[in-house]
């Protein structure tokens, strides 16, 4: 076995696990480099050639949602029905397709779709299509692109990065010029909400060919979404992210926003409701000067608040793994897959793995941050000795990389390794890492790993992973994790 050096009460260490590391300094991780367990989904979608953020809330299938990526061959659509021939007739002159360019050499760098909302040139797309203009305002800027080909500049006025949704207004022709009156598209009121099997019209600029409308159905809200999105039974191409989705009677009812890969009329909208909130909040916005990473630090520590508390408020969940129990997320919150090996009489080493997940990850424009992830492994070895085991275990163990190294988003990871107790004493070995943001101050990406060390051929492993999280709810949340690991011995 591992020799036990010393037991320390959880609350006693914390503080010495937890030194916050530097943040604009990369540090030598004190533990071998970790890959995170939090599944990222491929990015795909409205730029070219880069990739757009998978950001869309899970729904009962295993894998996560994404924006669709170019290179997925989609099958044929269907001929529109009359009523959508209809609604597309009708909205057509609201809609733009959103290009981001490059400033230097004029190319462009992401399309994506838009619509207006009020006739003095108000717009709606996704937070993800004007990312680079967001963070790069210096080296991108925006235009939009009308059914008739009609090219205008664009300004940014106001993200909501939670949801995914920008506001934009078309820019004045000059100084004393007024932007020209538009068509808007109507919302749907609040007090009429969306019956199931309602068809709804997503409408938008796919791929980049052109404009269409692809017709599905609302098929309610995404369970276990952290923040709400609707499950649009119809299918959503790269480009059309940012377009708006009506009713029959051409009310917006959501905004595109992403698909799942490899599954068929699997969609997502960001509900309408967000993007009233954002027009009462912002319409009167002065245009963006500059980059916007206060404002997404703003929002993402309200964000990583809310899953904090939120995962730290349910009701005490845990699984039980051999002669030990582990804190799970509540079922309305994460759900968890688990795969193992068979035991078998034979056998030298069994073992049981599962992992949870929180889909609460947030596109910023240099990847999917906020999100939250577990994942746990049982080993049984009764026909090994003391030695031999330790040996197995301590090698996965080692095996669990790190990120040493940083980069233009992060410092490398900070870590402390100490033996600590926890629940009813049971000792545990744990390493508690951090690593800082370079433009998101005052947040972290958080791995601790923890294996139990009381029994001479069984143990188990535990590893938390949280990105874009503050110090002092990493602390919370470590605690939280390590309190979680039980013995079903002592209870």
């Amino acid at each position: 076995m591992t020799p036990l050096i010393r037991i320390n009460c959880l609350a006693g260490v914390l503080a010495v696990l937890l030194a916050a590391p530097a943040a604009a300094q990369p540090q030598a991780a004190a533990a071998a480099p970790l890959a995170s367990t939090v599944p990222s989904a491929p990015a795909g979608g409205d730029t070219h050639p880069h990739t757009a953020p998978a950001d869309a809330a899970t729904t009962a299938t295993a894998q996560p949602p994404t924006r669709a990526a170019a290179t997925v061959a989609d099958a044929p659509l269907p001929p529109p029905s009359p009523d959508a021939q209809q609604a597309y007739m009708a909205a057509r002159d609201k809609l733009v397709q959103i290009r981001t360019l490059r400033r230097q050499t004029n190319t462009q760098s992401s399309t994506g779709s838009g619509f207006f909302v009020s006739a003095d040139g108000l717009l709606i797309t996704n937070y993800h299509v004007i990312s680079q203009l967001a963070l790069e305002p210096e080296r991108h800027r925006a235009v939009l692109v009308a059914v008739d080909g009609k090219e205008a500049p664009v300004q940014l006025l106001a993200v909501d990065a939670l949801h995914d949704l920008a506001l934009l207004r078309v820019a004045k022709a000059d100084k004393d010029g007024d932007a020209p009156h538009h068509g808007a598209l109507a919302l749907r009121p609040a007090n009429n909400p969306l019956n199931g099997g309602e068809r709804i019209f997503s409408l938008g600029n796919p791929l980049d060919v052109g404009f269409a409308i692809t017709e599905g159905t609302y098929n309610g809200l995404v369970q276990r979404s952290f923040y709400p999105r609707i499950f649009f039974g119809g299918t959503l191409n790269p480009g059309m992210s940012g377009g708006p989705a009506i009713d029959t009677q051409g009310r917006v009812v959501g905004v595109n926003v992403a698909k799942r890969l490899g599954a068929e009329q699997v969609s997502f909208l960001v509900p309408v409701e967000f993007v009233e909130q954002l027009l009462a909040r912002s319409r009167s916005a002065e245009p963006v000067k500059g980059a916007l990473h206060a404002e997404l630090t703003r929002q993402l520590t309200e964000h990583q608040q809310a899953l904090t508390d939120r995962l730290l408020a349910g009701p005490a969940r845990t699984e039980r793994y051999g002669p030990y129990r582990v804190s799970v997320p509540s079922e309305s919150l994460a759900r968890c897959w688990g795969d193992g090996r068979e035991r078998r009489s034979e056998s030298l080493f069994d073992f049981e793995r599962s992992q949870c997940r929180i889909d609460s990850e947030v596109f910023t424009g240099d990847g999917d941050v906020g999100g939250l992830g577990l994942r746990y492994e049982a080993y049984d070895a009764p026909r090994l000795n003391p030695w031999q085991f330790a040996n197995t275990y301590s090698q996965s163990f080692a095996n669990e990389p790190m990120r040493k190294r940083g980069n233009r988003v992060r410092t490398g990871f900070e870590c402390r390794e100490d033996f600590v107790a926890g629940d009813a004493k049971l000792p545990l070995r744990a390493v508690v890492c951090m690593s800082a943001y370079r433009k998101f101050s005052g947040l972290y990406d958080l791995t601790v790993l923890a294996v139990s060390v009381d029994q001479p051929r069984q143990g188990v492993l535990g590893r938390l992973n949280v990105s874009a999280v503050s110090f002092d709810n990493a602390q919370r949340l470590a605690s939280h994790f390590l309190q979680g690991f039980s013995s079903e011995s002592a209870r």
